[in-house]
């Protein structure tokens, strides 16, 4: 096992910061990977950030990550959360523990929002704290 974290990100995250800042907020995927990157270091992890607007690569990186031994991975599937079985299938086939995170709270937003497939499979989620959520994920990783 590494001292890697993975952290993806799905579909329209690439937006953050510009998309609905209302719901999402004024930080862009930058801005959080930097956080990421100094918590990381004072705990001791690398981070590997990464984002597409496929599904398919976020299954080719969840492989990855158990292939390359990952000490965990954090993964923000966007709206892929509550149609992927895909992405279901793809965590359940590793055993790299997966920390599901969302930015808003998809359970206090549209019923559409209230499934998620990724809940199912990851070991645990966390929602609704913004994008410090991703902090607390990573924070979460570092004790796995």
């Amino acid at each position: 096992m590494t001292d890697t974290v993975f952290v993806l990100n799905g579909p329209n995250l690439n937006l953050l910061g510009v998309r609905e800042p209302e719901v999402y907020g004024a930080d862009s995927l930058d801005d959080i990977a930097g956080r990421l990157e100094d918590r990381g270091q004072a705990l001791g992890l690398e981070i590997e950030m990464r984002q597409s607007n496929h599904e398919g690569h976020l299954c080719d990186w969840l492989h990855e990550a158990q292939a390359e031994g990952a000490k965990a991975v954090i993964l923000n599937a966007g709206a892929l959360t509550h149609t992927s079985l895909a992405l279901y299938d793809a965590i359940r086939s590793i055993k790299t523990p997966v920390i599901e995170v969302h930015i808003s709270n998809p359970a206090a937003r549209e019923a559409y929002r209230h499934k998620s497939y990724v809940g199912m499979a990851a070991l645990g989620t966390i929602s609704g704290f913004g994008a410090y959520g991703y902090e607390l994920a990573l924070d979460a990783a570092a004790k796995l």
